[in-house]
């Protein structure tokens, strides 16, 4: 399979976002605490990523400082970013990890409560790029099934995170998501249609997303993050047409001094009068609406 190098090129389509709206922002949380590596849940090592000890050694035992550094998100950085966002009438995409769903069910009520997408995040918060294809398929299957009694309804959106060579044609293949986030490949969405049949993506972000904040060469405080959001929505706003999606974690951007810079950039985008602020499910729809699979770009 090919790469796709060139995309939209110098002309981007005209999104033509409802209401005249310059930018479609985007807010994810991902839900992932709980489904990390830990030996509890049959992982050789416990787990290195994405937290508060930058660089954490992994353990052929239980890491009790991370467990506990997880916990924080679904037991307390949850609840405070779903105030923040419900108090603001701001809609979210929850990426949910299907494993750490099940373990929460007060959380996915919540998220449903508050009218939130649920798109599926995998089964497991681990790394896929080394896992068998066979056992990759059966996750997916397992994380749509088990989403589907948690909820009610199967997943629309998928985002992987960790992703192997083959996730996107499996994805593909499975056939029943609306869109597929895991690239980072562009400022608005584009259809891939190398895997057999045309799949929509919607593309996610690494750069305005909390993750820098536990990141050796990312942010280090509140104010640095709050800036570089701010700029981005600036610069975006002023070219027209883009989307920017904020990604979040309870554990990361659900700590007290960190909330605050979400809130602040929040107000900074809500008074800019030039958001559509919406779910990715929306996003989704309003490509295929105004722009399908073959239809020309400008």
């Amino acid at each position: 399979m090919t790469r796709d190098l060139v995309g939209y090129g110098a002309c981007p389509p005209a999104a033509a976002w409802p209401g005249g709206a310059r930018v479609a922002v985007q807010f994810v949380i991902n839900y992932e605490e709980g489904a990390e590596n830990c030996v509890l849940n049959g992982d050789p090592l416990s787990e290195g990523f994405l937290s508060e000890m930058v660089g954490a050694a992994r353990h052929p035992g239980r890491a009790m400082a991370m467990e506990s550094l997880y916990e924080y998100g679904s037991r307390a950085g949850f609840w405070r970013l779903h105030r923040l966002f419900t108090e603001r009438g701001v809609p979210v995409t929850v990426f949910g990890v299907a494993a750490a769903m099940e373990m929460n069910p007060d959380a996915v009520e919540a998220m449903m409560s508050a009218d939130w997408e649920i798109a599926s995040h995998g089964y497991r918060w681990i790394d896929y790029q080394d896992v068998p294809e066979a056992v990759e398929r059966e996750h997916i299957a397992r994380a749509i099934a088990t989403h589907t009694r948690l909820t009610g309804t199967r997943p629309l959106g998928w985002y992987q995170g960790r992703t192997s060579p083959n996730t996107a044609r499996l994805v593909a293949e499975e056939g029943g998501f609306l869109y597929d986030a895991d690239s980072y490949a562009d400022d608005v969405p584009y259809w891939d249609d190398r895997h057999g049949k045309a799949q929509l993506i919607v593309p996610y972000s690494l750069d305005a997303n909390d993750m820098k904040i536990v990141a050796l060469n990312g942010f280090t405080e509140g104010e640095q993050f709050f800036r570089y959001l701010r700029d981005t929505f600036d610069q975006l706003r002023e070219e027209g047409g883009r989307m920017m999606s904020i990604g979040l974690h309870g554990r990361i951007a659900g700590r007290p001094g960190r909330a605050r810079a979400i809130a602040r950039f929040l107000d900074h985008v809500m008074a800019s009068g030039d958001a559509w602020i919406a779910r990715r499910i929306d996003i989704a729809r309003h490509w295929i609406e105004h722009h399908p699979f073959g239809k020309a770009s400008a």
